[in-house]
């Protein structure tokens, strides 16, 4: 609240007669001190006697609202920090909330360091704890017909087939920019931990390249002559003197 004693001490007085003469244009408190004002410099303004009955009572009425809004906005105050503290009484902030999935963090570690396979395979696992049946069955479609596209375009170019991871790239922007935002779309979730996913495809993977090494040899000498040539040469094995 303004102080209005103190303002009118730096007025002239006929700065103070002005809001005395014009009083219906200031405040009732404004025009209160002025006569308190004028009285302490020796020249009481004439028309006090007949406002000041008429002007204490709009004041103090004015004083008395002012005071209870800011009792009431002091409260509001003290409730909205007695509900935060209840939400949250170790000044922590809430915890997440929505179903266990794995995050788009989780989708391009595996989709980068193993394949968008494994990437898939938890994009899959999330669509399913959300029952988007319809978009499994989209994703499985997009997996199974970009890795075999892949494959293909790599032999047709004559190139290892192992360079397919270096295909990947495209598939995970497909995850994060198609399925997460369109299919899997919750305001909120929990992440699910990526340490059994990871040791599943480190399982995964050794179990592959072991089959692979096994049953490699077989299946190239079973190829016709040129055939088993080319393979070895992809594979990057020495040439047949």
């Amino acid at each position: 609240m303004e102080d209005y004693a103190a303002k009118m001490q730096l007025k002239t007085t006929a700065a103070l007669r002005e809001y005395v003469t014009s009083y219906t244009q200031y405040r009732e408190e404004a025009v209160l001190a002025a006569f308190d004002e004028l009285r302490r410099r020796g020249q009481p303004a004439p028309e006090e006697a007949a406002l000041r009955p008429v002007l204490e009572p709009v004041a103090a009425a004015g004083l008395e609202a002012a005071r209870q809004a800011e009792a009431e906005a002091a409260r509001q105050r003290a409730e909205a920090r007695a509900a935060t503290t209840a939400a949250d009484p170790d000044g922590d902030a809430a915890e997440p909330t929505g179903p266990f999935l794995y995050s788009p963090v989780s989708i391009i570690f595996f989709s980068l360091f193993f394949s968008m396979v494994a990437g898939g395979v938890l994009m899959g696992i999330n669509l399913g704890r959300l029952k988007r049946w319809g978009a499994l069955v989209q994703l499985v479609v997009f997996v199974v017909v970009y890795r075999v596209g892949s494959l293909l375009l790599l032999l047709q170019a004559g190139l290892n087939p192992l360079l397919a991871s270096v295909m990947d790239l495209p598939a995970l922007l497909v995850y994060l920019l198609w399925f997460w935002p369109r299919q899997v779309a919750v305001p909120s979730f929990r992440s699910r931990s990526w340490l059994p996913p990871l040791l599943v495809c480190v399982l995964v993977s050794a179990a592959m390249l072991w089959g692979v090494r096994r049953a490699l040899p077989a299946f190239i000498d079973k190829q016709p002559k040129e055939q088993q040539q080319r393979l070895r040469e992809l594979l990057g094995e020495p040439k047949d003197e």
